[in-house]
């Protein structure tokens, strides 16, 4: 890039061939287990409480991030899940607009909270996550796995 090229933040609406197959590879990057599905991303477009959030080169997806809200007796809860970059296009600051995105739709829907979850390990994306106001919490997630129960 380098050429001051302005990436934006879109919300995607709808799911192309080209679309899937950058969804696909970001995919990947995020878990070597997890099974690429078109007709769930499309349904996903869909869903009230869904954003996927891409930005885009030369009209490919480089980078995407999901945001989901719901409400609980507590008020209005988001997540934001699955924040990936493709490769070629890291240290170009894609993840923070996708972050500010979440974080400006969290505002606008008055969300009490938006979490997000990363491994210890990952020091330069919590940085990053910490440097667009989301806060290191003391506490520890539990996961339980339907398919992993015998």
């Amino acid at each position: 890039m380098g050429d001051g090229t302005q990436h934006e933040v879109e919300v995607l609406t709808s799911v192309s061939d080209e679309d899937a197959a950058d969804l696909r590879h970001l995919l990947g990057l995020l878990s070597t287990t997890a099974v690429f599905d078109r007709a769930r991303i499309e349904s996903m477009i869909t869903h009230d409480a869904t954003e996927v959030l891409v930005v885009r080169e030369q009209g490919r997806i480089v980078g995407m991030t999901t945001v989901v809200t719901f409400p609980l007796p507590t008020g209005i809860r988001g997540i934001v899940e699955d924040v990936a970059v493709h490769e070629s296009m890291r240290g170009k600051g894609i993840a923070r607009l996708l972050l500010e995105r979440a974080t400006l739709l969290a505002r606008e829907r008055g969300l009490r909270t938006l979490d997000l979850t990363s491994r210890p390990s990952r020091e330069a994306a919590l940085r990053l996550y910490e440097s667009v106001g989301f806060v290191r919490r003391d506490t520890n997630v539990l996961r339980y796995a339907p398919d992993a129960v015998s």
